[in-house]
């Protein structure tokens, strides 16, 4: 007889605040969860079975801590491959799957298996020098990004002629053409090991323009019906072309001609799936356990209009947390507040995010703009 998924148990490669609320709803399913983090101080320290202080890069760390587990899952791209390689060799299961890992830390790869597979994505170089930089292809400006380590709007510039070449990464980086957007917008995939796919409704964001994150999120989209199919579709594609096990985030342009690109995926519960919390039927959350234990995928349609904030660290504000004005929106109706259990706090640093839920569209937009621009985190 097949284990029951509360006799498995999963261990998750970094604390932060994906595996904090990955791991809250594990506990509804009586799941023990073991976890890996750097940090002392993590915030899945306290809510985890088992905490290990370790390195996630370390080969042996990662392993020794692997063995510990039945199911290995991620928070983070930035692991030890060759580690969770070996896992998988004994019989350990890794969702996402080793390979898909190594494919997507590297965005040269990423970008490749793009256009190998027909994936819509903007034109972009590999390049390894300044040299290659100067003596691109694709004129100026553009955008340059990291190959390996780039994360939360981390390892990316816009480099509008040859006198910003001095700011350049020094590392291999890939160009990519500057994209006319119209809005960024991301579709959610979730897909067990049976083949089984589903994905989340569109959703559209906006950034913030000096730490280039996600600021505001609104559910559900509200463009073309025929639009939000092309997407969806292409999120699906990307995960059965990779043969994923788990969630997969794909963030896209919508460009002014209509046509979709990619931009970047990611392995795991993301940022731009915060909302389905308490705007979906299943939360990205759910669905991600629901993948890794190869169970029936939840229903993922919207329950209402839902918007998320992120709550970032002020500009200028580093030392202990203090949450501003927290009172005066719990005191609105459909607001639904998620810390993340970080004592400090530091200038654009992800310290919560607040989800407004409102059957009127606009009520909950008018509502999440008060929250943005009343709910401040300082020192």
């Amino acid at each position: 007889m097949a284990k029951q998924i509360s006799e498995l148990k999963l261990g998750i490669l970094g604390g932060g605040q994906l595996g904090r609320m990955l791991i809250q709803q594990a506990i509804n399913y009586n799941v023990n969860s073991l976890v890996l983090d750097p940090d002392p101080d993590a915030p899945c320290k306290h809510i985890a079975n088992y905490f290990e202080n370790g390195s996630i890069t370390d080969f042996d760390t990662v392993y020794n801590f692997g063995k510990r587990a039945d199911i290995i899952t991620i928070e983070i791209e930035k692991v030890n491959i060759e580690a969770l390689e070996q896992l998988e060799k004994e019989g350990k299961q890794v969702f996402p799957q080793s390979r898909v890992i190594r494919l997507i830390q590297d965005k040269g790869v990423q970008k490749q298996f793009f256009k190998e597979n027909d994936i819509p994505t903007a034109p972009f170089q590999i390049v390894n020098t300044k040299e290659d930089m100067e003596n691109s292809h694709i004129p100026f400006p553009y955008i340059l990004k990291l190959r390996k380590d780039g994360y939360d709007g981390k390892g990316v510039m816009k480099i509008n002629n040859a006198n910003d070449l001095d700011k350049a990464f020094d590392a291999p980086c890939i160009i990519e053409k500057l994209v006319d957007f119209e809005k960024e917008v991301a579709v959610i995939v979730a897909r067990n090991s049976n083949g089984d796919m589903k994905t989340f409704p569109m959703v559209e964001m906006e950034f913030n323009p000096e730490a280039n994150l996600v600021e505001f999120l609104i559910s559900p989209s509200t463009y073309a019906e025929s639009l939000q199919q092309k997407a969806e579709n292409i999120a699906k594609n990307i995960a059965s072309g990779m043969n994923i096990t788990g969630i997969l985030a794909v963030e896209m342009f919508v460009c002014r001609d209509g046509e979709i690109l990619v931009n970047e995926v990611a392995p795991r519960p993301h940022n731009s799936g915060h909302h389905t919390i308490e705007g979906n039927y299943v939360s990205q959350f759910e669905q991600h356990l629901r993948s890794i234990y190869n169970l029936p995928l939840g229903d993922t349609s919207s329950i209402t209009n839902a918007i998320m904030i992120n709550l970032l660290g002020e500009k200028g504000s580093e030392g202990v947390a203090q949450y501003e004005n927290l009172e005066k929106i719990l005191a609105i109706d459909g607001v639904f507040v998620h810390l993340y259990g970080k004592k400090y706090t530091k200038p654009f640093r992800k310290m919560g995010h607040v989800t407004v839920v409102d059957i009127d569209r606009e009520k909950a937009i008018e509502k999440a703009r008060y929250v943005q621009k009343t709910l401040k985190v300082i020192a």
